[in-house]
């Protein structure tokens, strides 16, 4: 199972974790703190660790971890763990961060998302945040016997495999592969245009091929409209009409409705499958699918990255996950 490749048993993780209160569903580590980058991210031994929690009460979740960590907050602490529940949930990408936390002598962020959001956007990708992030190698700290969840996760693998197939020309490289996978949820990142590095997909991929291989491999020998040629590290994929339509068709729904609202003529309502018929005879079916997911990640990223303003604040000082541990001061404002 492609989940498999995912876990971790790494022991600092768990230590910063204990930090934290328990009750977590799901708890991962990404970028380049993780996962060896290549370009402006490549000093992967000083690079901020980052997390995402995942719990199933957030507001219980958020009520302890101000009991445990209350300088973690921004100004927003203030007014207590329903409204901060509210704020994670209904506004940007349903994650609330909190950045530029000193733990175990790391630099750390942590996000934390409700796993009712999480499932949802790994099934259909409302949003294609953390989906997003989880379409990439991640270390997984903790994980319960959610069996909605682990089965959402595998999901997201697999539409992440059947998206990049149907951007992509009848053969191709596991790296080309890899690097439209890695690319779905900065497809219409303002981020991606202003303020990070324009070849950051390229840097992820290209020191994480096997951790790429690891993650998709039983996914693209299981798929049976691909021919994976694993030692040459080639694949061949259906690109007729008929197969593109089964591939549009198991679209997650967000991405099927955009390309439905992309394609629909006004006045016309078309029903979706009407649609992704008529995209599937489209020379430019690979475009099509592009502009749905740049129509999904643009709003919700510039939305999330409203929303860190505030959850965020202004930092004067990098906080300590410990009464004990020393104040690092410095100044930061995201």
């Amino acid at each position: 199972m492609a989940l498999q490749a995912l876990q971790s048993s790494g022991v600092a993780f768990r230590k910063i974790l204990s930090h934290f209160p328990e009750e977590l569903s799901l708890a991962f580590a990404y970028g380049s703190g993780v996962y060896r980058q290549v370009g402006p991210s490549s000093d992967q031994k000083n690079a901020m660790l980052d997390f995402v929690f995942t719990v199933d009460d957030p507001v219980a979740w958020h009520s302890k971890n101000l009991k445990k960590n209350w300088n973690h907050y921004s100004f927003l602490k203030v007014l207590g763990p329903k409204i901060i529940t509210t704020i994670q949930n209904n506004y940007g990408a349903g994650v609330y961060y909190n950045p530029l936390i000193m733990c175990d002598g790391r630099l750390i962020k942590y996000g934390v998302i409700s796993t009712n959001i999480l499932i949802e956007d790994l099934l259909n990708w409302n949003n294609l945040y953390v989906a997003g992030r989880l379409q990439k190698p991640v270390k997984i700290i903790a994980m319960n016997e959610n069996v909605a969840l682990r089965s959402a996760l595998d999901k997201n693998l697999k539409s992440a495999v059947t998206t990049a197939f149907l951007m992509l020309p009848e053969s191709f490289s596991e790296e080309d592969l890899f690097i439209e996978i890695a690319g779905l949820s900065y497809s219409g990142d303002f981020r991606m245009v202003v303020g990070e590095d324009k070849t950051k997909v390229l840097n992820i991929v290209k020191p994480n091929i096997a951790h790429f291989r690891e993650l998709y491999g039983n996914i693209l020998q299981e798929n049976p409209q691909v021919v994976y040629k694993i030692q040459q590290g080639r694949l061949e994929i259906d690109k007729s009409p008929e197969g593109q339509f089964t591939q549009l068709m198991t679209l997650p729904k967000t991405l099927q409705q955009q390309i439905n609202h992309i394609m629909d003529p006004p006045g016309k309502n078309r029903d979706v499958e009407e649609t992704l018929f008529q995209v599937a005879h489209d020379p430019d079916c690979g475009e099509v699918v592009r502009l749905g997911l740049s129509a999904i990640v643009r709003p919700s990223s510039m939305k999330q990255s409203t929303k860190g303003i505030f959850t965020a604040g202004l930092h004067w000082a990098v906080l300590s996950c410990t009464f004990s541990d020393s104040i690092h001061t410095g100044f930061s404002l995201l």
